[in-house]
Parts: structure tokens; sequence; C-alpha cells
């Protein structure tokens, strides 16, 4: 897949020559969301395009699932989220001739996101075989301030000479952009590709509106649209699926047609069609009403606080810059207005993984959201706390107490099909965990207001039943796959075990602080007090002879990986059985290296540096979720030079397409994890204590790093330069303890806290990793 080539600037995402082959990862790049509704960066015109996709948060649909094998608890239906009614195309026609970039030879053709704005612009020249030069300009927004709204003022202006132009702005059912997944099941295609019944269709001077269910799951959608024409003709056709209005107008040089449409979209598990038309109606008369410099002040308005609260800097490496900023842009945009619904691996820029959350959600983009745009983290939270009952049906299931969380899934329902992959990952249940609790410590809010108690009682429930004592008093868990999923079902995974842990200890220490709420739960001194005896019983492997932790039981007695043989043969699981991987040291992302980050109390210095030598040198990267985790530990192990190269991977990893699959939709866990990787990584930022705490270190290239994170309230504005680092609280009342490089600072508004730098110390050389997988900047 081709990627875009894009110009470097700090505020704008800018490519200047449209390239036809490059289509499908800019489409993912340059995607609109506000969290509720998503639309790809398709062209105006449709054709030629890579992916089509508009996407509403929580909208899906279900299909079989089939196995070779049956078994018991194998989930039975899958789900994948759908594409819906689409508003972008705007169709051109020049004298007869409809435009299309592969053959027109436009002589400027160029997009540009801005970050600023919020808003998506086109500009395109080119000369009509009539003669006539025309140029093309549009501006698109997705309103993150009027959530169901997409906009879009289109303008054709005739350069030199008349023309002949006609424009059909067209709302087009989601039927017509088939979804897919990828499975060859037919039966799946089936589904998925007819997946909405067609209930209303509302024809208005100017517009309309269509409303439609999907068969399986039961969702009813609906969506608006309307149209305000400075210069043309205007006539509108409805059809079941598809509302057509048409804009003629006779231009003479120098003369303009500007079209301002406005979308609207809404769905309900149980309104009817006619109550979803009327709202999506209502919304749309919101959005004329406001107009478009109205809702262009909007957008403007909310990212301008989102740039005085969150915006980051690094001087010495502008395309980092402009990736970091791209990074929290998206981040935000992936939450803003979501209500009810998860945010899904490629959040509402693609289809990728069907729209399925996992793990990774809870893992890096709710906990950089609890630092950024706590609201937002809050919203999610609340979601997932929403789906607590299936989680403890699934734990039925599978013969356990408590709750089990599912690997994949859009409603809270486990829909992965392949276990060893899910179903043993119970890690997912302390990493959901540990969200809650983190938002709890990093926002001063009550951990019952997000249902954060509830899931911490019964995760630990869930840890206690499936947990075995040996006859030493050794607690162990067995048949585990951590987050490597390269070495699958495992006895003693290091990481799951330390999760589990402090997941119990966790658990304990918020029923001891909720008494009244922890009975209401159930919960007993007799239960706290088990968990606290499970917990500090947790068994860790380690290897006497290398001095490190094997990553689960053995794991350094398994047979090496020929790295230097197979320098070629990425990604490892589509070029090797399973089979052939699974019992091999061979790292698809990082796995114990996240437990030196997220349970770093268990550790010694000593141990962080051998045991990241150790992991570095086998761990290939085929996921995007590593390079993050590895920036930080990195940073920790005092190799800030190896941590700033592994934060360029992931920053750039869907502007440089570094996986080779953003044509899919962005990796949202990378978006966050970008930011993580600075903060937590050159930062050194840790919020899991009792007062917030900082280590930082600077690259050799870089000058200068400053961020802002909100702290129990504080706005909070962190710098560091070679002369050290400066605390500055922006808003808020103080003072506010911060703690860098171990002291301890009062920080006012009226008195910032500065700590000399210090140098990096590391206990050991800059590791190496495996051939050919060094960091890809």
């Amino acid at each position: 897949m081709t990627a875009p080539r894009l110009d470097t600037d700090p505020w704008l995402v800018r490519e200047p020559h449209v390239d036809p082959g490059a289509l499908a990862v800019a489409e993912s790049v340059f995607s609109l969301s506000n969290g509720y509704v998503g639309v790809r960066g398709t062209l105006d015109e449709v054709e030629p395009f890579g992916m089509r996709g508009s996407y509403l948060s929580g909208v899906y649909e279900t299909h079989p699932l089939s196995y070779p094998e049956g078994g018991y608890g194998h989930p039975e239906e899958g789900q994948a989220m759908l594409t819906v009614a689409d508003g972008t195309p705007l169709r051109l026609l020049v004298d007869g001739v409809p435009l299309d970039v592969r053959e027109v030879g436009a002589q400027v053709h160029e997009r540009t996101l801005d970050l600023r704005a919020g808003t998506l612009d086109r500009r395109l020249c080119w000369t009509a075989p009539s003669g006539t030069t025309l140029e093309v300009t549009s501006r698109r927004l997705v309103s993150l301030r009027e959530r169901s709204t997409l906009a879009v003022r289109y303008e054709v202006r005739a350069l030199d000479g008349p023309a002949h132009v006609v424009v059909r702005s067209e709302l087009v059912d989601g039927e017509v952009t088939p979804t897919g997944v990828d499975n060859d099941d037919p039966r799946v295609g089936e589904v998925l590709d007819h997946a909405f019944e067609p209930l209303a269709s509302v024809r208005a001077a100017s517009g309309g509106a269509l409303a439609s269910r999907t068969r399986r799951s039961g969702i009813t959608v609906a969506a608006a649209v309307g149209h305000v024409v400075d210069g043309g003709r205007v006539s509108t056709d409805a059809g079941p699926r598809r509302v057509a209005t048409t804009v003629a107008a006779d231009l003479r040089p120098g003369e303009r047609l500007t079209i301002v449409k406005a979308v609207t979209h809404t769905w309900s598990h149980d309104a009817g069609a006619d109550s979803l038309v009327g709202e999506a109606c209502a919304a749309l008369d919101s959005a004329l009403d406001l107009g478009w410099e109205g809702l262009l002040a909007g957008q403007q308005a909310v990212l301008d606080e989102l740039w005085t609260t969150a915006d980051v800097e690094v001087d010495g490496d502008p395309e980092l810059q402009q990736a970091l900023r791209y990074a929290v842009f998206q981040l935000f945009c992936s939450a803003a207005c979501i209500s009810g619904a998860p945010v899904g691996a490629k959040g509402l820029t693609g289809r990728g993984y069907s729209g399925h959350t996992f793990w990774d959600v809870e893992g890096f983009v709710v906990p950089a959201l609890s630092l950024l745009r706590p609201d937002a983290a809050t919203r999610l939270l609340l979601w997932r706390s929403a789906t607590l009952d299936l989680a403890r049906e699934r734990a039925r299931t599978l013969g356990h107490e408590g709750a089990s969380f599912p690997w994949r899934t859009i409603s809270g329902r486990e829909v992965s099909a392949y276990w060893p992959a899910s179903t043993a990952a119970m890690h997912v249940n302390a990493d959901i965990a540990r969200a809650f609790w983190l938002h709890q410590n990093v926002t001063g809010e009550d951990l019952d207001s997000v249902g954060g108690l509830e899931v911490l009682v019964e995760t630990a429930r869930l840890w206690m039943a499936i947990g075995h004592e040996d006859a030493a008093g050794g607690w162990h868990l067995f048949g585990m796959t951590g987050p490597d999923e390269y070495t699958g079902v495992v006895d003693d995974n290091v990481f799951t075990n330390l999760m589990a842990k402090r997941n119990l200890q966790r658990a304990a220490e918020a029923c001891r602080r909720l008494q009244a709420r922890a009975a209401e739960l159930g919960v007993d001194p007799t239960e706290i007090s088990s968990w606290r005896s499970a917990a500090e019983a947790v068994h860790v492997p380690w290897d006497e002879g290398l001095r490190v932790h094997p990553m689960n039981a053995n794991f350094t007695a398994y047979q090496e990986w020929p790295f230097e043989d197979e320098r070629d043969s990425y990604p490892v699981q589509e070029h090797q059985h399973y089979a052939t991987f699974y019992r091999r040291q061979v790292l698809k992302q990082a796995d114990l290296v996240l437990a030196l980050w997220w349970c770093r109390e268990d550790f010694s210095a000593e141990e962080v540096a051998r045991d990241l030598e150790y992991y570095e040198a086998r761990t290939v990267r085929d996921s995007s979720l590593s390079a993050a985790v590895q920036a930080v530990v990195c940073a920790q192990a005092q190799h800030p030079d190896l941590a700033l190269r592994y934060l360029r991977e992931c920053a750039l990893v869907d502007l440089r397409d570094v996986q080779g699959d953003t044509d899919k939709g962005l990796h949202l866990a990378a978006v966050g994890g970008a930011w993580l990787a600075l903060v937590a990584g050159l930062g050194g930022l840790r919020e899991d204590g009792e007062d917030l705490e900082l280590a930082p270190l600077l690259p050799t290239s870089l000058s200068r790093t400053g961020y802002s994170v909100t702290w129990r309230g504080r706005l909070l504005r962190v710098e560091t330069t070679r002369e050290g680092t400066t605390v500055t609280l922006v808003r808020g009342e103080g003072p506010v303890t911060v703690v860098v490089d171990g002291t301890q600072l009062a920080v006012t508004a009226a008195a910032p806290g500065h700590v000399p730098l210090r140098a990096p110390a590391p206990l050991l050389d800059e590791p190496r990793q495996p051939a050919g997988r060094e960091p890809r900047t």
C-alpha cells in the first residue's frame, strides 16, 4: 500500500499533490470524527476511492461464526461495524463531463487537514475539455459541538471561460457501500453486504432523510441532508436508499457556485423510524440555523480549548512535532462526543478489526484521555461498566465467579473465534480494572461514579476463581496468554500474574475505603483478606542463571528464533504456523517489558535494565502497540535516544504507514501510545502514586519538550530544556505537589517549580534489536 507524501508543518497535515495510488491510506489519515459520527477522507466526487465509509459508534450487525470443530463456550455470533448512510458525495459534471482526477490532468490538487480549525480542505484546478479552467475548493468538518453533524462547503469557480456546471449531491444508504470483513465465509458477506432494511425515505425541497434498520441486531439509524445554495438551480429526488439533490449553474468567467451541505445522523436500539427521522431533521435544522460560519466558529472554540489544555511541543524534530499534534487531535476526536459506545481499535476511521474494541483502548487511549480530557475518559469507562452483566455472563459460561470481559467486542459480548489469543488472554480484565483505578487517581473523583468499584470487585473475584495455590503456598495462573500473541496459553505469564496482583490489591483497598458500597456488593472482610493473601503469594518466575525474568514459566528455555535467517519474513504470523512460534523466543510485542512500566514497583533498576536488554533482542514489533511501550521502558532504563526512536515510530505509524495497513484505519492505541511515549517515556510521568511523579530526560537531538496534563482538576504545564524542568500551574487552585526526580515541589500559579535536568545514567549499554527490526523512523 502506498502512503501519501505529506508536507511537514507544525499545525497542518498537507498532501501537496494528491496521489490516486495513495488514496486508501490518505482516506484514513484525513478521516474526521467526533466519536459519535466519523467519515473517511474520500474525495468529494467519490471516484476514485480506496474504501468509502461513514460510521456511527455503536452501530453494528451480527453475523454467523463457524467452527470446523465445535466446542463449548465458543461465541456463536460475530459483530461488525457498518457503513451507514454516506453524505459526502458531491459528483461534479462540467459541460457534461464528470470530474475524475485520474483523467483531468490537474494543475493543482492538494488536501490539508488543519489541526487548529478541525477542517479538511481541498483545492483542485484543471482545464475542462471545453477549454475553461475551473477551480474547486471544498472544506469538510465533522462538528465537535453538534455531535450529529457533518458539513461541507463546496465551491466551483470558472476562472477564464464559461461553464455549464452540475453538482449531484447525494445521501446514500450504507448498503451502497458494503461493509465486508476479512472473512471468507460467504454467509458473513451476505449478511453484512445487505445489513439494512429500508424503513423511510423523505424528500424536501433541498434535501431529505432516510431511515433503516439492521436485520439482525435491530439497530435503527436515520440520516438527514439539507443544502444552502448560492448561484444555482436546485431540485431533489428521493428513493428508498438515496436522496439526491441536483444543483445546476451556468457560470461566466469569474463566477462561482457555492453549496453548503449539512448531513446529520442518529441511531437507537429501540426508537422507531419516524422518531429518528424527526431527530435527524431537528439536528439538521440546528446545523442550518447555525450556518456554515456558525459551525466553523463552534469547531474553532472547541479546538482552541483543546490546544490550550493539551498542546504538546518538541523542539529539534519538526516531523515529530507534527505527528504528536496529529496524535492529540485524533485522540481527542475519537471520543469527543461519544456516548454509550466504545472506541474501536480504528475508531471511526476505517473498518479494520471489524470496528471492534480491545484491551488496548483501556490500556493506552483511556489513560491518555484521563490526563488530557477526563470527561471523555469518563464516558468510555461508563460504557465499559455498563457491560458488566455481559462480562458476568461470560464468566459463568467459563465456569467462574466474577466477570470476564471480552477480548474483542462492539456491544460488550465476546466475539473472538480464536480462544488462545482471546479467552486465554485473561489479562484484559486487569487492564480494564487498571483504567478505572488510574482514572480515579488522576481525577480525584469517586471510583464508584463510573462503576469502578463493581468492576474491581468482580475482576478480583475472577482472579480468585482461576488462580491456583500450590502446596508451598505460591499462587499461580495457568493456561494464560499475555500481551504477546506469539507466546500463547502458558503458565505464570509475569505480566498477567503481576496485573492480577494489582487488581486484587486495588480491589481490597477500594473496598476498605468504600465499605458501605462494598457491603452492598456482598464483599466482607474475609473476602478482602483472601484477595490480599493471594496478591502477596503471586508467583513470579526468575532465571537465576541469566539474571532475568522469564516472560512465563520456562520461557528462557525455549528454542531461540533464527532472526538472521528470517529477517525478511515478517510479520511472523504470515510466514509461520502458530505451532512453530508459540514455543520459541520470539515476541510480537512488548509483554514482560510492559510489566516493567505498569508494575514498576515489582522491579529493581537492575532488573529493568537486564530484562529490557533480554527482550529487546527478541521483540519484532509485528504489532503497532509495541513501540510506545518500548519507548517508555527504554527511557525508564536511561536510554533517551533509543526511546526517541521508538517514540518516532509510534507517532508516525499512520502518517508514514509504518505497519503497511493504515488503509484499514488509524491505529488508535498507537495514537494514545504516542502521547504516552512522550510524557511517560521522555517525561517519566507516573500517575499511579499519591503525587504526580516526573523523571524527565532529553535526547541529544531535542532541545525542549513541553506538554500539559490535567491532574485532579488542575491544569499543569511541564517544560523540559537542558537547564531543567519547570512545572507551572495554569488553571486551578494550588499548591499542587509534584515530585520531579525525587524532589517534592509545591507548585502554585505564582511560583512554578523547577528542577535541574539530570544526565542519563544507564546501567547497561543501549540494547540491540533483532536483525532488521530496529525502530522504523
